[in-house]
């Protein structure tokens, strides 16, 4: 079992930057891929950006890409998601995901992954 908190949502101006935390605990070990997703109200919940773990390895939805960066800190079990240039379409549920895996960072759809932190609210005003 793996344990996810995220950290770091709040309300910001269009524009603004966010860093998203995610700490995980319990059964962790490298041989994870670290996903953040997001969902706004009435729509699905869409992929964002994920890690992997043991390699670095590093995907972005097309939306985010040149905006979003996320990173991990493997001492301490975190996982970041650093929001540039947030928008008004930006403002969502902001959910932190975890699957085994020793490959690269290849896993965008929600099914995909097995544990999942409680969300954080990230709110952008104009």
């Amino acid at each position: 079992q793996v344990q996810l908190v995220e950290s770091g949502g709040g309300l910001v101006q269009a524009g603004g930057s966010l860093r998203l935390s995610c700490a995980a605990s319990g059964h962790t070990s490298r041989s994870y891929n670290m996903g953040w997703f997001r969902q706004a109200p009435g729509k699905e919940r869409e992929f964002v950006a994920a890690i992997s773990w043991s390699t670095g390895d590093t995907n972005y939805a097309d939306s985010v890409k040149g905006r979003f960066t996320i990173s991990r800190d493997s001492g301490k079990n975190l996982v970041y998601l650093q929001m540039n240039s947030l928008n008004l379409e930006d403002t969502a549920i902001y959910y932190c995901a975890a699957r085994f895996s020793l490959g690269l960072a290849t896993y965008i759809a929600p099914d995909e992954y097995d544990y999942w932190g409680q969300g954080t609210q990230v709110t952008v005003s104009s």
